[in-house]
């Protein structure tokens, strides 16, 4: 069985409506979906149904590698959140596909003191009913997720 880093019955879980629907279920199949426009072809995150660049409304979700590195963190030491037990990482991941287009997550399965700034990192998915969160974990050689 997976590892779960929040007790489920006390997470705060989205609801996947619209636009951010397919980023909050693509985990089900095991992909991370992010919008990308097929004018200028550029991925963005969040979610929208108009392309923040050339304004074009033909935006689709579309599968990345879910590699990417930390950007920037910060680790938290407030219990802030019933069952999210500190210290935690919250980090801005920079997408390989895409460097400007920065997901904010939790990487885990590290130490918090050894996370870094340019640390490779994949994503995975943790279910949470009818959500699958994506969350990030230190890249190791060998492995990955599509």
């Amino acid at each position: 069985m997976a590892q779960t880093y929040v007790r489920p019955e006390l997470r705060l879980v989205p609801t996947p409506r619209g636009d951010s629907a397919a980023f909050w279920t693509g985990g089900r199949d095991g992909h991370l979906l992010v919008s990308r426009c097929a004018s200028c072809t550029r991925f963005f995150h969040p979610p929208a149904s108009a392309c923040f660049r050339c304004r074009s409304l033909d935006v689709s979700p579309a599968p990345v590698s879910g590699r990417g590195t930390v950007a920037t963190y910060t680790v938290n030491w407030q219990p802030w959140i019933p069952g999210f037990d500190p210290p935690y990482v919250i980090a801005m991941i920079e997408l390989d596909e895409e460097p400007d287009v920065r997901i904010v997550s939790n990487v885990v399965g590290i130490d918090p003191a050894e996370v870094e700034i340019g640390m490779a990192v994949e994503v995975f998915f943790e279910e949470w009913g009818e959500v699958w969160v994506p969350l990030f974990r230190p890249l190791t050689s060998g492995t990955g997720q599509s």
